[in-house]
């Protein structure tokens, strides 16, 4: 991978791990509730991957975010730290318990060109993609203003 020749960034403390969050875990509300222990920590993308929706969720009453590997394209996103009581909390919400979403670990780039490794959820079926409801890009589009992404 390009860049792994620089030094890699881990979060300081035992017990904790950096997660990449995109789409509605940008929100910095909703990831307070979700992970009452996470601390966000700095904006970052995501290199050869791009966001899209897919399938149809009944909570959100439309297609849901993930990722899909894609060369040349990056995802915005941001970082931060989490416990292990957290990635719990994550896995949860992010259907990884149920199937839903895979757990991957990867490279993220910093503002400072920064490499780190981090934690992410990449829906399983990339099959058919699905509208996102209006409720659903709204929470989106608020983390993005959330961590100042254009």
């Amino acid at each position: 991978m390009v860049g792994m020749e620089r030094p890699i960034r881990r979060p300081e403390g035992t017990g904790k791990l950096y997660y990449f969050a995109y789409a509605s875990n940008l929100s910095k509300k909703q990831m307070a509730q979700r992970c009452p222990d996470s601390k966000p920590k700095f904006p970052a993308f995501l290199p050869n991957h791009k966001m899209i929706f897919t399938g149809w969720s009944r909570q959100t009453r439309g297609g849901t975010a993930t990722l899909k590997r894609l060369q040349g394209e990056r995802v915005a996103g941001a970082v931060y730290e989490i416990s292990t009581r957290d990635l719990q909390s994550l896995d949860k919400s992010e259907g990884y318990n149920e199937g839903l979403y895979d757990r991957h670990n990867v490279m993220v780039v910093t503002e400072d060109d920064e490499w780190l490794e981090a934690v992410i959820y990449i829906k399983r079926d990339l099959a058919q993609e699905g509208k996102p409801s209006p409720e659903y890009v709204a929470t989106i589009q608020q983390g993005y203003r959330d961590w100042q992404i254009e």
